[in-house]
């Protein structure tokens, strides 16, 4: 591809152009690095415009209450099967230990996912086993947001409840849940799915899910795990479904919408054999997974303006150089992260306030502290 018509595509974004979605393959498929320079400059230009100079990071825990999961992704190495040596399910006790260790440490959020254990039911209902623990955090924390349960959680309960999304939705929000995490997504293309992630909900249930916690005002944020086996065309699809389901929620006033992207790099170090034989490698390239953070900041800064790295699957450093490729938040604590670990990523399990802090700071940057919906602290 010329130069000239990448110059052409970045001097529209820069005057507030939505790319197109070819648009976006021929910025993804560049190589030459004077290019790629510029497609880094141009992200960061956005981001100035969009949001500013600005880093943000939360004060968060990250509870994954259970490890026993009916279904087999070809990228997990977290999931058990019950009566596995390793499998675990927290008690109520567990719980509130960890979150009353998460407030003393100054948190603001607990992260709350888990596995989809079939037998997580009390009085022979799912929902009031999640409801619980809702309630066992927020009955004696109700000053802390609980950012929990996936689209691919929520459709389990249904499921095994016989109830709608709605319904879902509706209860755990009236319990306590005050955000929903946009994870499970992956790739939002099936044809990656079905060789990803066979048992999970579709493209369109995870699309109808986040639109469905919009619509009853539910704030959601949105992921993409990359650098496995999907295509520049399939990442593209997957940033442009996003945007149109944001597009969709700007246009019909729902009372939320989403509130970050966050980029995951695949790690393959202990994940299933078939899947790291196909990819390859065992952590991720940092140059591809700068390169899609900068264009998916050109795709989606119009429409979802606060994008994040994940210093669990890049490590600090790799963190720390996205926040000049177009991202302006570096994350939370999370203070402890068992699925990405235990994946094999070298980032670690918990970060200190301090260090966040001291990460930004080398790029000559501002940096606050801010709330699960991006509200300064």
């Amino acid at each position: 591809m010329a130069i000239a018509t990448v110059d052409a595509i970045l001097d529209r974004a820069c005057m507030g152009y939505d790319l197109s979605p070819s648009e976006g393959v021929t910025l993804l498929k560049q190589s030459h690095p004077n290019i790629i320079t510029e497609i880094r400059n141009t992200a960061d230009k956005l981001r100035q415009q969009q949001v500013g100079n600005t880093v943000t990071y939360v004060i968060n825990r990250n509870i994954n209450f259970t490890n026993i999961c009916e279904q087999h992704c070809s990228f997990c190495a977290f999931r058990r099967d019950e009566g596995d040596r390793d499998a675990y399910w927290l008690d109520w006790a567990q719980i509130r230990e960890k979150t009353t260790d998460a407030v003393k440490r100054g948190a603001t959020e607990i992260c709350m996912q888990g596995g989809l254990n079939p037998e997580a039911k009390i009085d022979g209902r799912s929902l009031n086993y999640y409801m619980k623990l809702v309630e066992t955090i927020k009955q004696g924390f109700p000053q802390l947001h609980l950012h929990a349960f996936s689209p691919q959680e929520i459709q389990f309960i249904a499921r095994l409840d016989g109830i709608s999304y709605s319904e879902v939705i509706t209860a755990l929000g009236n319990a306590g849940v005050g955000s929903m995490p946009g994870t499970a997504a992956e790739v939002l293309n099936d044809s990656v799915r079905k060789i990803l992630c066979p048992e999970k909900i579709d493209t369109n249930t995870w699309l109808e899910i986040v639109e469905t916690a919009h619509k009853l005002g539910l704030t959601t944020t949105s992921t993409m795990l990359s650098g496995h086996i999907e295509t520049p065309e399939q990442q593209i699809e997957h940033l442009e479904k996003l945007r149109l389901l944001q597009q969709r929620a700007i246009a019909n006033n729902y009372p939320t919408r989403i509130t970050e992207f966050i980029l995951l790099p695949f790690v393959g170090k202990e994940a299933p054999k078939p899947l790291r034989r196909r990819v390859g490698r065992d952590q991720p390239l940092l140059e591809e997974a700068l390169l899609l953070t900068a264009v998916a900041r050109i795709y989606l800064g119009n429409y979802i303006i606060n994008h994040q790295p994940s210093w669990v699957k890049l490590g600090l450093g790799g963190a720390t150089e996205a926040l000049k490729w177009g991202c302006n938040d570096i994350g939370g604590t999370l203070m402890e992260e068992h699925i990405t670990t235990m994946a094999g990523a070298i980032g670690g399990t918990c970060m200190e306030v301090a260090d966040l802090e001291s990460a930004i700071a080398s790029l000559s940057r501002p940096y606050k502290q801010r709330d699960t919906l991006y509200r300064i602290l």
